[in-house]
């Protein structure tokens, strides 16, 4: 649970919006990866539409149990390699890449079969499996073979955040000494997760312990965790202490602090204040963020981007299957606490 995942250089993310690039100025390869889609839902298909948009990637397969969306989204994306299911997909075609986004219930057998397979990336989306067992056995299925495990469509891999996070690491703003999470609620394990990694991205830290209390009562005695409702502290490793609020706030999201600055993270570019007015009010300062390719795509784009480096290149990932695996524990042990 302790590894740490730090914020992703401009090689890692591409930044450099003036070339053909790969990232950070690395000249984008020849070579076209073969992708799968598995699952064609409503995210799979938006999965598809970056993969096919991308000049590196070429979506060769998909995968649908659906006969009559299976042959839709073949003829929209001009697929001709259609499968009811992953097993039948994998028995003719292995390809670089599979993007699992099928429902949670059917991720773990076909990440693992992926991986089986000899893939070289495979991807899946939030929240990865309901129980952490599944989630070990999925991240252990990748690891033991080399391939590259990334995770999803979660904001902690928007280009301004992870720039946030390196200026955070470079102690522009100086030492942390505070973090809280605004509206822990919901559907801690699949919403939840977006703060959770956000959290431990700007923390550059994993969370060792918390304390919960929650509400309503029957959604802390129900198999789910809809309607659920999380206050609490986080411990992390760092030593820095997260306070975790639920409804009723002003903001959502993730706010980290030093002696004289706030990073806030709210479901969009973070925004950065330095110092105090004479009122005792923070002083919100404006900072350029670096122009991006493929911005377009908002931030499924930028996960898939350094996905495709990582595979390439072996560069860190904006967000990858450990970082879900992680978010999941904290998910379910904040229930059990709560």
């Amino acid at each position: 649970m302790h590894r740490q995942t730090g914020a992703l250089n401009a090689l890692n993310l591409g930044y450099d919006a003036t070339s053909q690039s790969g990232g950070g100025g690395v000249p984008m390869s020849d070579e076209k990866l073969r992708v799968a889609i598995i699952g064609c839902g409503r995210t799979g298909q938006h999965y598809t539409e970056v993969y096919q948009a991308l000049p590196d990637t070429e979506v060769v397969a998909i995968a649908e149990y659906d006969p009559d969306k299976r042959k839709v989204v073949g003829e929209r994306f001009g697929v001709t390699a259609l499968y009811p299911d992953t097993e039948a997909l994998l028995s003719e075609v292995v390809p670089d890449v599979a993007a699992v986004v099928t429902p949670t219930k059917f991720m773990k057998d076909a990440v693992i079969a992926c991986a089986e397979a000899g893939v070289r990336g495979v991807t899946n989306d939030k929240p990865l499996a309901a129980r952490l067992s599944d989630a070990d056995a999925m991240v252990e299925a990748c690891e033991s073979r080399g391939i590259v495990y990334g995770g999803g469509n979660l904001q902690r891999a928007m280009y301004e955040v992870q720039e946030a996070a390196q200026w955070i690491h470079e102690g522009r703003y100086g030492d942390l000494i505070g973090a809280c999470v605004h509206k822990f609620s919901g559907e801690i394990s699949g919403g939840g997760c977006q703060s959770i990694s956000v959290l431990r991205l700007f923390a550059n830290a994993e969370i060792d312990e918390l304390i919960a209390w929650g509400s309503p009562q029957e959604a802390l005695e129900s198999d789910t965790d809809v309607g659920l409702t999380i206050n609490g502290v986080f411990r992390m490793t760092s030593g820095l202490e997260c306070q975790v609020f639920g409804p009723n706030m002003l903001y959502s999201g993730v706010d980290v602090w030093t002696d004289d600055s706030l990073i806030r993270w709210d479901w969009d570019p973070p925004e950065i204040y330095q110092g105090f007015d004479e009122g005792g009010r923070r002083i919100k300062v404006e900072r350029a963020y670096t122009p991006c390719e493929w911005s377009e795509y908002y931030y499924l784009g930028s996960s898939i981007r350094s996905f495709l480096n990582a595979i390439r290149y072996g560069t860190e990932m904006a967000i990858s299957g450990h970082d879900l695996r992680q978010a999941l524990e904290i998910a379910i042990a904040a229930k059990y606490s709560a």
